[in-house]
């Protein structure tokens, strides 16, 4: 009986360290660091902007993890990365979320998605006026040159979408306006944000475009698989509150201002809420 009862005991206690562990969390580990983290990338406007005076991150997706971090009561942490490896810092651990990733399935294989903080739609930015009013299967046609930068999400529309059309895929997205610009391709195909930027920053490549239907894709906060139920709650009950009442929207269109761009370039039928 003596025996029982100490494996018993020692079965009591090792249940209670774990129980104390999972009860930590990932809310906990988080304030415990201090930081919340997150990947930026250097001259993604409207997102990221890294003044290289001062060494201060702006952009509304800066502003975003700024209100979370508040609400942790945490500071925010800015990990310099790229559209290509922020998904593998969230895998990795090297940060605790990314945003403005598009929803994708390809993507959700390796990473947990919150819901939408607002919705982004994809646009061409050509001056070309034939192009007006076009629908994306009469632009799927042969006698059409798309640019793209490789990987993106507009590259893996295109490869949905415009299957039949000439589609030039470049590292960059400079290298794919400088071909815009320069004629050899038609159109340049992105998102809207960065299509209205582009398009102000640029404005020998045309305007906006929005071809028919609307395809409209839910820009997600990216979390890693490990973190537990109660943090992937919190993120999402963040990004669908501040969606809803308009802080997403005022927090794009804020940091759209420098260029420009207001909410009355938005094209008609657009918004961010969906």
């Amino acid at each position: 009986m003596n025996l029982i009862s100490k494996i018993c005991g020692a079965a009591t206690v090792a249940l209670s360290l774990l129980t104390g562990v999972a009860h930590a969390g990932t809310i906990d580990d988080i304030r415990s660091r201090g930081v919340l983290r997150i990947p930026a990338i250097l001259n993604e406007v409207p997102y990221f902007n890294k003044d290289p005076r001062t060494g201060e991150w702006q952009g509304f997706v800066i502003n975003m993890a700024n209100d979370i971090a508040k609400t942790l009561d945490v500071k925010l942490e800015v990990v310099e990365s790229s559209w290509a490896n922020a998904i593998l810092d969230v895998q990795s651990g090297k940060v605790d979320m990314a945003f403005a990733v598009t929803a994708t399935p390809v993507r959700a294989m390796s990473v947990s998605f919150s819901d939408p903080t607002y919705y982004n739609s994809f646009v061409l930015v050509s001056a070309k006026d034939e192009l007006n009013g076009k629908s994306w299967n009469e632009l799927n046609d042969p006698q059409y040159t798309f640019a793209v930068d490789l990987g993106s999400a507009q590259d893996l529309m295109t490869q949905q979408y415009l299957p039949k059309a000439n589609i030039l895929r470049f590292k960059t997205r400079d290298e794919a306006i400088v071909a815009v610009t320069t004629g050899k391709a038609d159109a340049l195909v992105n998102t809207m944000l960065n299509g209205l930027v582009i398009s102000k920053k640029a404005p020998a490549i045309g305007a906006v475009k929005v071809p028919t239907p609307v395809l409209s894709t839910p820009s997600v906060i990216a979390v890693n698989y490990g973190t537990d139920e109660t943090f992937k709650s919190f993120v999402s009950a963040w990004a669908e509150y501040n969606r809803r009442i308009g802080n997403n929207q005022t927090w794009i269109l804020k940091s759209l201002e420098p260029f420009g761009v207001m909410l009355t370039d938005m094209p008609a039928g657009f918004g961010f809420g969906g």
